[in-house]
This record gives C-alpha cells, structure tokens and sequence, in this order.
C-alpha cells in the first residue's frame, strides 16, 4: 500500500500520486489537450476513468465533457497513457516516463503514420501549419548559409532554390485527422488514421440548429452545420475519438463506432479485452483472426524457406 495518496484537481490538470518509499507513481491530466472523449474510460481495465457531461450555459458554448479518475480504483498501469490519442495522459515512476506494459510488451502502441516529403514542399507555402487545428505542426526555413529565413521573398530566385524546408510535427500528441494532408501541396504529406470507424447523425433525431457536437470537436471541418441548420459529417477528418457523442443531447442522434485500431504488434489477453471495449467483440474477434491467419502464413513462408534451403 502505498505511504501517501494525492489528487489534485487544478484548471489546468488533473494529478494523481501514489507515494511509496522508494517509488513515486504520478499521472497527470492535461485538461488543455484533453478533449473528453471516450477512448481512456474505454480502455481503462479498471474502470477507474469516467466521462461527464457538464451542464450547458444558456447562450453559451457546448463544454467539453470533464474526465475524471478515481484515485481508489487506479493502478498507474499506463494504459490511459498509451491510448489517448491527443497524448493529453502522462504516467511516470520517479518522474520517469517508462511504461512498464510498454516494456513487458502487454499493451501496443498506437501507430501514427505520418511520412513527410519536404522535397514537395513549395517554399512559400504554410498551408498545413496554419490549418492543424491543433497547432501540432511548425515549418521553418534554412537558406543556402545555413540561417534560418525570415522572409523567403527578399531570396533571389537562386537563393530560393537552394532553401531547405524543414517540417516539424509533434506527432506524441496527433491524432491523426488528415487535415493537414488535404490542406498541404500534394504528396508532401501522409497521414494514415490510428482509429478508423464510422460516425453517423440520425437527422431526424438530430436537434435543429443544435451545434453542440461541433462546440466540442477538437477537428476543424469534421463536423458542420448545414444549410438545414442540421450537423453533417466529413468522415475524412474525423478521428472517431467520440467526444461529440458525450455532449450530444438527444439519445440516438450521434453514434460513434470504432472498428480497427493501428497498432504495434502485441499479442496479449489485456490488449484483447481492451481493443474488445474500443471497437466491439465483432471487430475484437476479426482482428485476432487476421493476426492469426498472418501468423500462419508467416510460418508457412518459413517452412519452405528452409525446405528449399535443406534440398
């Protein structure tokens, strides 16, 4: 047990301890980064995470559901950690951040695949800087003396040529929605989703001129209002992280489904149960079969190698 608990709930974070004698487990919430949505109350194998939707203003904005954690329930595991897909949950021992499941292998990464190929970048252009809206991507310029530029105009054409684009994206904290991708020139950027699922708006249940779905939503464009004073839905931003469904009034008119999740190879029971409760037990099952038909045709291969090696 340990010597001391400590919760801590600020506006800016939420922190919670456990003081032993020789170790120091911390998990810290950043409520800026944090979108409230669903993914670390799913994926909490202890059910120690809650989502609440808070009391709408009159006049004023759609909040934000607040997440919680409960300080009796909680382990430390790391979990919530690896699964936020806005990076908004650190979990350190000894102000450390090492992930003890990481390194056991019993729980994977998510994969955030994004390739980026400045060489097909214009020079001029801060399209995808300018469109993240999350401010996650910074472009900076070196010219041909190896100082960065300031003003890429004053270059003459030959010095314009010779500018080195560099592209920097804090991908810890990226949830994959694309934006930048369709924002940015064509082939400089590759963003492949680390959640992929479906999202849909009953119209008719869905309450005319109601926009708090989109006051949440951490992705501009994903989510809009249409001329029918209806939401609709640009299915190539979304990143299915359903923190639109938390705030959503009516029952029924929003639902959000994940079915697959990009992630390192794992074969664990904990990660199982956890990818049942992100997705469904359908898409749960589907995944271990494609992973075990995988497998098999990797064993197969191997077999023949060496029996083409032994003849």
């Amino acid at each position: 047990m340990p010597l001391k608990t400590v919760k801590k709930d600020a506006a800016d974070a939420l922190t919670l301890e456990w003081v032993l004698q020789v170790k120091n487990y911390k998990l810290t919430l950043d409520k800026n980064r944090c979108v409230g949505c669903q993914i670390c109350s799913l994926a909490c194998p202890k059910e120690a995470i809650k989502t609440q939707k808070q009391p709408k203003i009159q006049g004023e904005k759609a909040k934000k559901a607040k997440v919680d954690i409960d300080l009796t329930k909680c382990n430390f595991c790391g979990i919530c950690d690896v699964t936020c897909p806005h990076g908004a949950i650190k979990v350190t021992l000894n102000g450390t951040h090492d992930l003890s499941i990481l390194a056991k292998e019993s729980y994977p990464q998510l994969v955030r695949d994004i390739k980026v190929d400045t060489r097909q970048c214009q020079k001029g252009c801060v399209e995808c800087e300018t469109a993240c809206p999350l401010s996650l991507i910074k472009i900076s310029k070196i010219g041909y003396d190896g100082k960065p530029v300031e003003n890429i105009e004053a270059l003459s054409p030959t010095q314009k040529k010779r500018v080195q684009v560099n592209l920097d994206i804090q991908k810890d904290y990226c949830p994959t929605c694309r934006v930048c991708e369709f924002k940015c020139s064509p082939g400089t950027l590759k963003v492949k989703k680390a959640f992929e699922g479906i999202i849909a708006i009953n119209q008719e249940k869905c309450p005319e001129g109601c926009t708090d779905c989109l006051d949440v939503c951490p992705i501009t464009g994903a989510l809009t209002l249409g001329e029918d004073k209806k939401v609709h839905v640009n299915e190539l931003y979304c990143t299915y992280c359903g923190a639109c469904k938390n705030v959503c009034p009516v029952d029924e008119a929003l639902t959000v489904k994940r079915t697959k999740i990009h992630h390192t190879p794992i074969r664990s029971g904990t990660w199982n149960k956890a990818l049942e409760r992100l997705t469904s037990p359908h898409d749960a099952v589907k995944e271990l079969k494609t992973q075990a038909d995988e497998n098999r045709r990797k064993l197969v291969s191997r077999r023949f190698v060496l029996e083409e090696t032994v003849k």
